[in-house]
């Protein structure tokens, strides 16, 4: 509903309701977003509080009013950009000119009579509003302007609303601004501001936070990243608390499904609230959040989707204003006295987009080194240098060009140091916060919320940052060597054999998706279990029979947030697998059922109380054995139900199943039926369950499998090592061990026609392919139908299984779209 306003519109004010995004110039970049939504999107359900705009010439005006034009571009005239001090000297005069300015009584009656109009909407005389510098070169697609320009939130009353606008205009003439405005060569001289004025959403009675569009690391489109905290927002733009995250898959956010594909619990340990006044300048105030809030998700999966849709439709918005896809940044806060949410502010994001460039830069490790400390990770480099502990903005001039920046969070007043450093460390903050936003914009890579980089790392420390691989970051001690591959990505070239992934870390599935493949042909569990759930599942289910207390407190502590341990158990292994399916859908994601031998088993928290000791445990209790024997099939329980919640829940049903190591036909039949028990229905909504080719038996009884499963997958390690009677890991007669042995071909190629005359899919997974070219020409020539390889090898695959197709006029082998 729009305001019901006696003003008419006029030369200092403008109504969000009457603004929109051709107002750039008049009102700056966040106004214009903010009048743009109000005017746009508030039909699609999206809740915006109401305010106006003082518009850019009003600032004019005052600046002519109070004759300081002048002396503000003496000032500016003068800078020298390379001296922090001539910066700093700059910004206080020209401020303080500005701060001790008076207001035309004209411009001054048209603030206060909206803001009473605004108030009276309110059912109050004087509302509490947030006043927002809108700089009119701010929030464009290309440049964020995040946080270059003040906000002052709970202002009430006729007097701190104008001193407010007034620092808010001064503002304009900070450091950061300055320095900001100069590196992205935008006009410093005759920029104007704009103001906002928004009624307050009462967040700090229940929670806030940002959301964007994309997943902001990789840059990759699927994805839409929440976070929340509790209280007012400003703590998580400006790093100081360390939020609630949540991960969504965005294809299916308008679907019947629950697309959350993953949760991480924040410390959130402050919170940010309203302060009585009582005549005091400080009307906020941060205070301690009690424990059992702190282990609490902030968002309840209803809040969650419901932020996603509006995220989805402001995206899809501004996309189209824009001419092109357009990803956002968005503040958003529930309030505490109305439980509503409200969209608080939405920009541009401007920092990468993944969008399948023709190269990759790759960033290697080349030897092993002592890890400091870890944190969250932002950007993909790795950079040596020298650590600079910083406590406080006004230690600036100890910080040199290419230092290391180690403090306990920033915030936009530390951008003339961050706009110098090589990497950044701190303690707080997280992944959407105006930190890691800055660091993005300026391709500098950092490790932030580790919670004690600045009580561990000591000044003029070398130390090694290593941005590179999954959502943690590692700080290595001394100068550790690496390397940088440049991977030449040629996305046009077109196989009738499907040239498919193997995968593992989740963290990099949605990296590694950019890189040319059809799908992964070999998702491994083993990765997940021991990165992600860490708990061996019987000690989870087991719980109160554990026989150490120490297990029993580690294994408390990581599963604090869960009432339900066995919960614990599914959401980490769905949260794993969801990953990598979401970042390779609609291909099909072939995930292997979990195959630890008990001596791997053995290592995950709580393992050794229920793990038997085998002699070989290569040939002992794994694979398919497990999952219906009665000392495990409780534990293989909870690996179906993570993989259903997948499939039916979050709804990437682009997962097949695989089944490894199965010994007899009966051992085969007694999985599927252990499947089906637990809700895994082979052929229902089209779930196929294929099975490792693996073991001789395997190739013998090829028939008789394939009458039992939708497919195979060879398993080139194992077969090998069984056909030839070779353990695989021996260094006396590795000499033996051959893919390429006739008697190891001469099978494979057995285990191909039967599964062509059974019109049976089959695929191949190992390193074989890659490592030998005679090999990888046997397999085109035999017809496999799908070759998955590692991900480092999947390039120059592709263009030999090219290569040999023409060779042998190869066509029509996709006559089946869904291959392993």
């Amino acid at each position: 509903m729009k305001l019901s306003t006696n003003i008419n519109t006029n030369n200092y004010i403008r109504w969000f309701h009457d603004i929109s995004l051709q107002d750039i110039s008049l009102v700056g970049g966040k106004n214009a977003s903010i009048g743009e939504m109000s005017r746009e999107l508030l039909s699609c359900g999206i809740l915006i509080p109401k305010g106006f705009a003082v518009i850019g010439w009003a600032y004019d005006q005052y600046i002519k009013y109070n004759e300081i034009r002048n002396k503000i571009n003496e000032y500016l005239n003068k800078i020298d950009y390379k001296n922090i001090n001539d910066i700093k000297n700059a910004s206080i005069n020209i401020r303080k000119y500005i701060i001790n300015g008076e207001f035309p009584s004209e411009i001054k009656n048209c603030i206060l009579e909206a803001y009473h109009i605004l108030s009276q909407e309110y059912n109050s005389n004087e509302i509490d509003v947030a006043v927002r510098s809108s700089a009119t070169a701010e929030d464009l697609p290309n440049a964020s302007f995040a946080g270059q320009q003040d906000t002052f939130l709970n202002v009430r009353g006729e007097e701190r609303l104008i001193n407010s606008i007034k620092l808010c205009y001064a503002s304009i003439y900070s450091e950061r601004a300055l320095l900001y405005r100069k590196e992205m060569e935008y006009d410093t001289i005759n920029i104007s501001m704009s103001v906002g004025i928004q009624k307050m959403v009462r967040s700090d009675l229940a929670y806030s936070g940002i959301m964007f569009t994309i997943e902001p690391e990789s840059g990759f489109k699927n994805i839409l990243v929440i976070n929340a905290s509790y209280g007012l927002g400003e703590n998580i733009v400006r790093g100081s608390v360390n939020p609630d995250e949540y991960y969504i898959f965005k294809e299916l956010i308008n679907c019947q499904y629950i697309p959350i594909i993953k949760k991480v619990l924040g410390k959130k340990e402050k919170k940010l609230i309203y302060s009585n006044f009582n005549n005091n300048e400080t009307n906020l105030i941060d205070i301690d959040v009690p424990i059992q809030e702190r282990n609490k998700y902030v968002l309840s999966n209803e809040e969650i989707l419901s932020l996603s849709k509006w995220g989805l439709i402001i995206e899809k918005h501004y996309s189209k204003k824009y001419g092109k896809y357009t990803p956002m940044d968005i503040e958003w806060a529930k309030d505490g006295n109305d439980n509503n949410i409200y969209i608080l502010q939405a920009r541009p994001i401007t920092t990468k987009i993944n969008n399948r460039n023709n190269s990759k830069i790759i960033y290697k490790i080349e030897e092993n080194g002592k890890i400091l400390i870890e944190g969250t990770r932002i950007g993909e480099k790795i950079i040596s240098g020298t650590i600079k502990n910083i406590k406080s903005i006004n230690e600036a001039t100890r910080f040199n060009t290419g230092d290391i920046l180690v403090t306990e969070n920033t915030d936009p007043d530390w951008e003339p140091i961050m706009s110098r450093a090589s990497a950044i460390i701190t303690d707080k903050g997280a992944k959407t916060c105006h930190a890691a936003i800055i660091c993005r914009e300026l391709g500098i890579p950092a490790v932030i919320g580790t919670y004690n980089a600045s009580k561990i790392l000591q000044d003029n420390q070398k130390v090694t940052v290593v941005c590179i691989d999954g959502e943690k970051g590692q700080v290595y001690d001394g100068i550790i060597k690496y390397r940088q591959d440049i991977i030449k990505i040629n996305k046009k070239i077109n196989t009738q054999t499907r040239v498919m992934m193997n995968i593992g870390n989740p963290q990099k599935a949605i990296s590694l998706s950019s890189l040319p493949n059809d799908g992964v042909g070999l998702a491994r569990q083993e990765f997940i279990l021991s990165n992600y759930v860490k708990i061996h599942p019987l000690a989870l289910i087991h719980y109160n029979k554990l026989s150490s207390n120490d297990t029993k407190n580690i294994i408390d502590k990581i599963t604090e947030s869960y009432a339900n341990k066995e919960e614990y158990f599914i959401d980490k292994l769905a949260e794993g697998i969801a990953l990598i399916a979401s970042a390779f859908y609609p291909k099909d994601v072939i995930l292997r059922l979990s195959d630890f031998k008990s001596n791997e088993y053995i290592n995950l928290i709580g393992g050794y109380e229920f793990e038997p000791k085998e002699r070989n445990p290569m040939l002992g209790f794994r694979g398919a054995s497990r999952y219906y024997n009665t000392r495990f099939n409780q534990a293989f329980k909870l690996e179906c139900y993570a993989i259903k919640k997948v499939r039916d829940e979050i709804g990437l049903k682009n997962i097949k199943i695989m089944v490894p190591f199965v010994r007899t036909i009966m051992e085969g039949i007694c999985v599927i039926e252990e499947l089906n028990k637990n809700g895994i229905n082979q052929g229902k909504n089209g779930t196929e369950i294929y099975m490792m080719c693996e073991i001789p038996s395997n190739i013998i009884l090829a028939e008789e499998f394939l009458n039992i499963y939708d497919g195979y997958s060879i398993g080139t390690n194992d077969l090998t090592q069984l056909i030839l009677g070779v353990d695989r890991d021996s260094e006396i007669i590795s000499y033996i061990y051959d893919e390429r042995n006739d008697a190891v071909k001469r099978s494979i190629s057995n285990v191909i026609n039967i599964a062509k005359k059974k019109n049976k899919k089959v695929g191949i997974c190992g390193e074989a392919p890659s490592l030998y070219d005679d090999f990888l020409n046997f397999l085109i020539i035999e017809g496999i139908d799908s070759i998955s390889v590692n991900p480092s090898s999947i390039q120059s695959i592709k263009i030999k299984v090219s290569e040999y197709e023409k060779k042998y006029n190869i066509k029509n082998r996709r006559s089946n779209e869904n291959n392993i």
